[in-house]
């Protein structure tokens, strides 16, 4: 069967019959709509936000090519894969293409039968690309830049090939120019734009909020017992841990599979065949949890990943907040939690001394610490960084909100604890900082504290009813107070006169300091409690051994149901009917299955959203499935038949 043409049908036609969706999202429409204008273009839209329609959509409704500019070839792999499934001809050329292959899609597009061509910026930058985009036989109506930060010095992942876009740009005049982004400042957009060549562009900026993910910040107190309990709240989930370094990756994959977890390590140490079967192994919900560095994540397209586990601090906003943007792309409810400590900063520091901006390198630094030692809601704080104001009002949206409500983390009287800390700083000259002035509090018994005379002082060992973490918490939250001053180059502290004036008349002084926080059975964050001395396992803990696997599986049904309803997470519902659950479990088994014979990922068939669209309709006819979310025609007639008899026999 000959396939249709969609060349310059309206685009509300071409997002229901070809991809299966009612509407578009957030920025879609409007920034289709620029395009296919031909009006150049900066589009600003957070991951997960359906940036690729903006560019698919029109090329099928363009009579030439579109070229789109990736960096990474996992994605071209997705994006090609999905369009294909949904009947688009789409290719990518790279070098893990055969020969055979590359050469035949040179062909087609020369024969205008490709409507999108995925190339790298390196590949652009090729002289048989350039000549391939120059033949006469081929009409670029559209390029577009993914990942359009990766232009300017500012972005948290500069590629220099991406400055060569620009000379392509002018090569042909007459395509219009689509950069897309999920995470710019007002500093990148301006990089984007320059270094782009764009002419007069729009620039269409979306909400960075993604509601359907939940912040979580804890202190690293036992970080492998709070990632345990992360993943157990998301039992027989998709989940990343970010780690620093190789080394870290290594020894918690190591130590999850021990524990009988399914995990996989990614990272640059690997053979390049192994983190390709890794990935594949991921993506193809083989495997439950991927332990990566910062090499793995960008491009891949699943979006099914419900949490984000940061095991050490992140070196900006901007790399957090595309992380954490690979959970939830599908809108179902998910969680980025985000592990910290002082000692996390001090690594990142090192390693930037050899940077040849430390000033920027501190400053970004600065807004992720910020944000990690946040007392109010954390999604005003990241969504600010991004020149954002957020004012919705949703206690599940933030550990922040869900604990203490809208008010934040409320002001309670440590007067003893901060007298404690001054007179220490006090007593140890003003010329150390907030990590070692902690260990003296706590009795350490280090070579360099012995080696100073500081174990004999009367402050040596006084502290012992707060850990390391919530000293430095206490020091960071008094120089807020302006109580204490930090040496910028060296990070020694010493009191202010409102420090002094406090410590001498033994004024009251009360923070807004958390205290330990734990979950109860169901993985809900419960309130905090009152101090939990070091010497005792912290709420929730299992004495710094690992949670087992639950010994059974829950009462309640894995069968999820996610109506959006804004920033509410009242919309979400437990399917509570075991036939609706074995339903589900079928139609994923199926989906699985399929998914196998066709060699593709699971979500290339459809996604999560539409199995419980299926659930919550149970179509019993071709007509009936034009109605479920994902699916467009060409899935209902590859896979209609069979999944309308799953139906019918569940």
């Amino acid at each position: 069967m000959a396939k249709k043409s969609y060349i310059g049908e309206k685009p509300e036609k071409v997002l229901k019959e070809v991809f299966g969706y009612e509407s578009f999202r957030l920025l879609q429409k409007d920034v289709i709509q620029n395009v296919l204008a031909k009006k150049d273009t900066l589009a600003v839209m957070p991951t997960g936000g359906g940036k690729s329609f903006c560019y698919q959509i029109p090329a099928l409704i363009f009579e030439g090519l579109t070229v789109v500019v990736t960096p990474l070839i996992s994605l071209m792999q997705d994006q090609v894969a999905s369009l294909n499934a949904s009947g688009v001809d789409a290719v990518f050329l790279n070098s893990t293409v055969a020969w055979e292959d590359y050469t035949d899609s040179i062909s087609k597009i020369r024969r205008g039968q490709i409507k999108i061509v995925y190339l790298s910026p390196e590949g652009l930058n090729t002289a048989k690309i350039r000549n391939l985009l120059d033949d006469p036989l081929v009409k670029v109506d559209c390029i577009t830049i993914d990942e359009a930060h990766c232009v300017s010095e500012w972005g948290h992942d500069f590629r220099p090939d991406y400055l060569e876009i620009a000379a392509v740009r002018r090569s042909h005049p007459e395509a219009v120019c689509l950069a897309l982004t999920a995470t710019a400042t007002v500093q990148v957009r301006e990089d984007i734009i320059k270094n782009l060549a764009l002419k007069k562009p729009d620039l269409l900026i979306s909400s960075f909020d993604r509601p359907n993910i939940f912040l979580n910040v804890c202190s690293k107190t036992d970080a492998d017992m709070q990632v345990a309990a992360c993943i157990r709240r998301h039992w027989g989930e998709s989940g990343i841990i970010y780690c620093f370094s190789r080394r870290q990756v290594d020894e918690l994959t190591e130590k999850l599979q021990k524990l009988g977890y399914s995990a996989l390590n990614y990272h640059a140490g690997l053979t390049d065949q192994e983190r390709a079967d890794h990935q594949t192994s991921f993506i193809r919900d083989e495997t439950q949890i991927m332990v990566a560095t910062l090499a793995f994540g960008m491009g891949i397209d699943k979006p099914n990943i419900r949490f984000v586990i940061h095991y050490d601090l992140p070196k900006s906003l901007e790399q957090y907040y595309q992380e954490i943007g690979r959970a939830g792309r599908d809108g179902l409810a998910s969680e980025a939690l985000l592990l910290y400590s002082a000692a996390d900063a001090h690594k990142i520091r090192w390693f930037f001394q050899e940077s040849a901006d430390k000033e920027k390198s501190e400053f970004m630094l600065q807004k992720i610490l910020d944000y990690a030692g946040a007392r109010t809601c954390r999604r005003k704080v990241l969504l600010s960084y991004f020149g954002e104001n957020y004012t919705g009002k949703n206690e599940k949206c933030c550990d922040i909100c869900s604990l203490f409500g809208d008010g934040g983390v409320p002001q309670i009287d440590m007067t003893i604890q901060c007298q404690k800390l001054m007179s220490c700083i006090i007593r140890t000259k003003s010329r150390f900082g907030s990590a070692y002035i902690a260990d003296v509090l706590l009795g350490s018994r280090a070579k360099r504290i012995l080696d100073n005379g500081h174990n004999m002082i009367s402050t040596w060992g006084i502290g012992r009813e707060l850990t390391k973490n919530q000293w430095i918490e206490v020091a960071t939250l008094l120089i807020d107070r302006n109580f204490l001053l930090k040496d910028p180059e060296y990070g020694s502290l010493m009191l202010t006169n409102d420090g002094l004036n406090a410590l001498k008349n033994r004024d009251k002084i009360e923070l807004p300091f958390r205290l330990p926080a734990s979950y109860d059975e169901n993985g809900e964050l419960k309130a905090p409690g009152t101090f939990i001395p070091k010497n005792r396992a912290g709420a929730g803990s299992t004495g710094g051994v690992m949670f087992p696997k639950p010994e059974k599986k829950s009462k309640k049904s894995a069968f999820v149901l996610y109506k959006k309803a804004g920033n509410d997470k009242k919309d979400m519902t437990i399917g509570e009917n075991p036939e609706d659950a074995e339903l589900y479990n079928a139609i994923k088994k199926w989906r699985k299955r399929k998914a196998s014979e066709l060699d593709v990922p699971p979500y290339i068939i459809f996604g999560d959203k539409t199995v419980e669209d299926l659930i919550l309709r149970k179509p019993q006819s071709e007509e009936e499935l034009s109605l479920v979310f994902g699916l467009g025609e060409r899935k209902i007639q590859k896979f209609g038949e069979e999944i309308l008899s799953i139906i019918r026999e569940g």
